[in-house]
């Protein structure tokens, strides 16, 4: 007898979310790959969204497609309420908090379900995320601590906190994430960076605009050196801000460079040409963009959390929250001595390799194997 393992395949087809997206996607490509014998990977999906209308290479191995009656604003709706509307049974996972949390009998009819939780910001910062799907997260959880056989997150950092928000016991698992599979620079990311209008010599600077002084320290930084600075992942309408909050640090508005979400070559470009990464994100969240510059062996400066910690070990510099003078010596240091740049090149490689959407894809097959 076969046992199928069910996957919610929402954030595949939605893309509501692209580092949510490229991660659902590589995590279910990963659990076909490595289904242990007898076992396979079938999938859930809201209404009017085709499965041929998707990467072949990701769907074209799954066993089954089971499609909602309704598309996903109402199959959302439905989750929500309790209403499963025939979703439920056998084994679930979802790498979100989408999924039909209800009543359900593992131990007579070992049925299961497994949810996913990247960000604890519905929480922590609700005021960084829209109203709705704050509060819709906060739902979805409750109903999780009722119905869920375990949630999964991606660092003992966020789980301890999140021990804090909810009452899971025993039921809360640590999987970490990854960056994309076969994530490299480009051959022709010299190119790419031309065409971003980007000058020659830059740094990354990861973190958010609308986080209260969240980039300060590393603006300030900044403004003690020729560099330009290129803000990843920058929302629409950030510009204005990102000038005051650079005027305020002593910083040219001219040398910050607000960037949009990218596609994965053009991301891999921007941050493998990069003088240095500087990590500001805290640990509310999972730091996609710092393992995908690990993952490219970029000399990364980051913030020293929990979180950055536990992730990045030695893989780089940590300096203390705040400390622009900590992060203005680091980028002296990467843009003048050779060795240090080299060193953090080194251990960057080295410490991403700690990550694959392989190993989290056989630690979730073992998760449910263990439940």
């Amino acid at each position: 007898m076969t046992a199928r393992l069910r996957v919610v395949l929402d954030q595949v087809v939605s893309r509501t979310s692209p580092d949510l997206t490229e991660a659902s996607t590589n995590l279910v490509g990963a659990l076909i790959d490595s289904a242990p014998s007898g076992c396979d990977v079938a999938g859930i999906l809201p209404a009017s969204r085709p499965v041929d209308a998707q990467p072949s290479s990701t769907f074209e191995a799954l066993a089954n497609v089971w499609t909602a009656a309704v598309p996903r604003r109402e199959l959302a709706a439905a989750w929500r309420m309790g209403a499963a509307l025939g979703s439920a049974g056998g084994m679930i996972h979802s790498p979100t908090l989408m999924a039909p949390l209800v009543r359900h009998d593992r131990a007579h009819d070992h049925d299961q379900t497994v949810v996913t939780l990247w960000s604890l910001e519905a929480w922590t910062s609700p005021e960084n995320l829209d109203r709705a799907d704050a509060a819709w997260q906060r739902a979805m959880l409750k109903r999780a601590v009722r119905f869920a056989d375990a949630v999964v997150v991606p660092t003992h950092a966020m789980a301890a906190e999140l021990d804090e928000i909810a009452s899971f016991g025993g039921r809360i698992r640590v999987i970490a994430g990854a960056p994309p599979k076969d994530f490299r620079i480009p051959v022709d990311a010299p190119g790419r960076v031309r065409a971003l209008a980007l000058p020659d010599q830059y740094v990354v600077v990861l973190g958010r605009a609308s986080a209260h002084n969240e980039l300060a320290p590393a603006l300030r930084a900044a403004a003690g050196t020729d560099l330009h600075v290129v803000i990843a992942d920058a929302d629409e309408g950030d510009t204005a801000l990102l000038a005051d909050q650079a005027v305020s640090a002593g910083l040219l508005a001219e040398r910050v460079h607000p960037t949009p979400t990218l596609a994965t070559p053009d991301r891999a470009a921007l941050l493998g040409s990069a003088g240095a990464v500087i990590a500001m994100t805290g640990g509310t969240m999972f730091p996609w963009r710092t393992l995908e510059a690990l993952a490219i062996g970029a000399p990364v400066v980051a913030v020293r959390t929990a979180q950055n910690e536990e992730l990045l070990a030695d893989g780089a510099h940590l300096v203390g929250v705040g400390d622009s003078d900590g992060i203005a010596e680091a980028l002296r240091r990467v843009m003048v001595e050779d060795s240090f740049s080299s060193r953090l090149r080194v251990l960057a490689a080295a410490r991403a390799r700690a990550f694959s959407w392989r190993d989290a894809a056989e630690r979730v097959w073992q998760l449910h194997a263990e439940l």
